[in-house]
């Protein structure tokens, strides 16, 4: 090859690399707002009796028809009531009666309004 077409071939690749890098795609991407969770009732790495209520925050962004909170492993029901205008949620349930003497996870998972996905949760004592 002749040192022209060398510098042919280099115009092109700068030309190519330089369209990708001002998005080349022609969908935007917006950040992920995950579902945050707060003010956990009781707190934790603490104890609590089995059957005792247990809260928690939920932010104002969480799909509330989407929360799942499990107790090791265990479905729990919920009430769900919007907090502060609607800006929160506060979500209350009742730690199993079958667990006795153990530890356990109360574990949160939920999806925001934007469909994107989060989780958190807290770890108890159940005492006997």
């Amino acid at each position: 090859m002749k040192p022209y077409n060398y510098l042919g071939i280099f115009t092109l690749m700068l030309v190519t690399t330089n369209s990708w890098a001002y998005g080349g795609s022609s969908s935007s991407t917006k950040a992920c707002a995950k579902p945050k969770f707060s003010d956990f009732v009781p707190a934790e790495n603490t104890d609590a009796p089995p059957n005792s209520n247990f809260s928690f925050t939920a932010s104002g962004n969480t799909n509330p028809e989407s929360i799942i909170v499990t107790v090791k492993n265990l479905p729990t029901t919920l009430k769900i009531n919007p907090k502060n205008g609607g800006n929160s949620f506060e979500v209350s349930g009742t730690l199993p009666a079958s667990l006795k003497g153990t530890y356990a996870r109360i574990a949160i998972d939920a999806t925001a309004q934007s469909n994107c996905n989060g989780g958190g949760g807290w770890l108890l004592k159940i005492t006997d």
